[in-house]
């Protein structure tokens, strides 16, 4: 979870609320918490509401992989990612002049819901995701063009949860499902 400004604990959705099960499981499974103490916790996390309660549910549990978050930047040029590369749970793509193309379409992705901040200048983007993923793009702010995103008709269930943030300069963002 990100950090938040101190005073601020705006209200958690479902994707919050698993994660931090997720890690309470994860910490019982690592013998770090007694039964007793995840069935406790477990009580905090269902019926947490704010982002402060679940904070507090997951207190002296052990910070979260390092491994899950990752940064792309570049000032000028090109961001390019394709093929089978793993993609972390949160991923921040900051470009100043370039393009980005980030194919996620046969890319490993092990989290149920992926956080891809994008911070772009000039220059346009373009995400291919998997044909059975959702993509979430309300945290997405566009300055001076548009974006380009049509949900498909036959959505298939089960796929990974992509959740796309941040914002654009004057550069068009174009999402599309793999086609495969």
């Amino acid at each position: 979870m990100t950090p938040l400004p101190e005073g601020s604990s705006p209200r958690i959705g479902e994707d919050d609320r698993d994660a931090a099960v997720r890690r309470l499981q994860q910490a019982y499974t690592e013998q770090l918490i007694s039964h007793e103490e995840l069935d406790e916790r477990l009580d905090q996390v269902l019926s947490a509401r704010t982002r402060s309660e679940l904070v507090s549910a997951l207190a002296s549990l052990p910070e979260e992989d390092p491994g899950t978050a990752s940064a792309i930047g570049a000032i000028s040029g090109r961001i390019k990612r394709r093929g089978a590369w793993r993609v972390p749970r949160n991923l921040k793509v900051d470009s100043a002049f370039g393009k980005v193309r980030l194919d996620l379409s046969r890319a490993i992705i092990e989290h149920p819901v992926v956080d891809i901040e994008l911070q772009l200048g000039t220059g346009g983007a373009r995400i291919t995701v998997p044909r059975d993923a959702v993509v979430d793009v309300e945290g997405l702010q566009t300055t001076w063009k548009d974006l380009r995103y049509k949900a498909p008709r036959d959505q298939r269930p089960g796929g990974p949860r992509i959740r796309i943030s941040g914002a654009l300069g004057f550069g068009r963002l174009e999402i599309r499902h793999a086609r495969r």
